[in-house]
């Protein structure tokens, strides 16, 4: 039992060493140089706000689906909110770096848990990993049966 505990100890410690690599790799460092512009872009921000209050309300009109009586304003202004979200520049940026970011932490997932084994499942919601045990992916509530 104490030797499950000391290979446990050091399987911990080389992930504390492989995540280090990961925080200081370049993708990292343009992920948190994104998030800090998105956060300090006023309007990306108010862009942000907006259509969170708009979700809001569309998630109410949805309950009630194309019978409630603001239907169609609140879908069209949603879509017109969350295309200008994606149209902004710094949003843009953020989601590409936030994309690179997560495609390295998933292509991480896959080559340890190949390592393993192949039929072990790996939490991605990416359609390029889902050879690797998992269908739909975990994120996706595939039929694996973990938990999302």
């Amino acid at each position: 039992m104490r030797i499950a505990t000391l290979e446990r100890i050091e399987i911990l410690d080389k992930a504390e060493v492989l995540a280090k690599m990961i925080v200081e790799s370049d993708v990292a460092d343009e992920y948190r140089r994104a998030f800090w512009r998105l956060k300090q872009d006023r309007r990306a921000q108010q862009l942000i706000a907006r259509f969170v209050k708009l979700k809001e309300r569309y998630e109410e009109v949805q309950r009630f689906g194309k019978y409630h009586p603001d239907y169609r304003d609140v879908m069209k202004e949603v879509r017109e909110a969350k295309r200008e979200l994606d149209l902004h520049e710094t949003v843009a940026a953020f989601k590409e770096a936030e994309k690179a970011m997560q495609e390295l932490l998933d292509e991480i997932s896959v080559l340890i848990g190949k390592a393993v084994s192949e039929h072990v499942k790996v939490p991605t919601g990416n359609p390029y990993f889902l050879s690797v045990g998992c269908s739909g992916g975990c994120g996706a509530g595939g039929s694996c049966g973990c938990r999302t």
